[in-house]
């Protein structure tokens, strides 16, 4: 079972840099592995995260063909992440391929990593949208047709904003992964995202997970960032 605490995005540079961050953190957090951190230290990362007691999502947002995706997830399966991702515009038959892999390279004996779809990247809006990928929907819809999709191919849940998360949970159902990024402290820049969410606001609106990035790694006080962070999500005052 998956931590419901927020997931600290580990955008290091280096294993040294994000473990001399998290040892303050014993072991006790959920964090988030992207393409920069995995690519400088491939799959040992994940395992010596597991190994200290971590949960991980292996943020790589796969998106390719059905048979390389599948046989891609094969792979990840045996890192030992809890949770995995791809981009729902691969379409149903990759989603339908990236599980069955992933169902495939499992270890015996244990359970498979939890799979999302990414629908809209949060530092996308929606005239973006319009005009970059030729989508003439709003953005809503497209966030809402993708969840749709990731549902229909049988996946755990979807990354969506803050924004779509209510929907997606009328729509998908309470158990439908909603993983939301952009989230940010009241007082936070918003950096390079565009849609983005306190986290008393992402728990209001449904999500199941938030992922936090700089307004954790960045502060002052890494741990006390956190905390707070942590309050706001589970609803207490801090």
């Amino acid at each position: 079972m998956m931590r419901k605490s927020p997931i600290i995005a580990l955008d290091f540079h280096s294993a040294e840099e994000a473990f001399t961050f998290l040892q303050p953190f014993n072991g006790d957090a959920f964090v988030k592995v992207g393409m920069q951190l995995f690519y400088k230290e491939g799959p040992g990362i994940v395992r010596q995260l597991k190994e200290q007691g971590y949960d991980v999502f292996l943020d790589l947002k796969l998106h390719d063909i059905p048979n390389t995706v599948k046989l891609s997830m094969e792979v990840l399966a045996s890192h030992g992440a809890d949770l995995v991702n791809v981009h729902a515009a691969g379409g149903k038959p990759m989603m339908e391929a990236a599980l069955e892999g992933l169902d495939k390279g499992a270890p015996a004996g244990q359970k498979r990593p939890s799979i999302i779809a990414v629908t809209q990247l949060t530092s996308t809006d929606e005239a973006q949208m319009q005009r970059e990928q030729l989508i003439p929907t709003s953005l809503a819809d497209s966030v809402l047709h993708y969840a749709k999709l990731t549902k229909e191919a049988k996946l755990d849940g979807v990354v969506c904003s803050v924004l779509e998360a209510k929907a997606i949970r009328e729509i998908c159902g309470e158990d439908f992964l909603k993983v939301t990024p952009g989230i940010r402290l009241a007082d936070s820049t918003s950096d390079d995202q565009k849609r983005i969410a306190t986290p008393e606001v992402a728990r209001l609106e449904g999500s199941t997970h938030i992922v936090v990035g700089r307004a954790i790694t960045k502060a002052n006080d890494p741990v006390a960032a956190y905390k707070m962070v942590n309050a706001q999500w589970e609803g207490l005052k801090e």
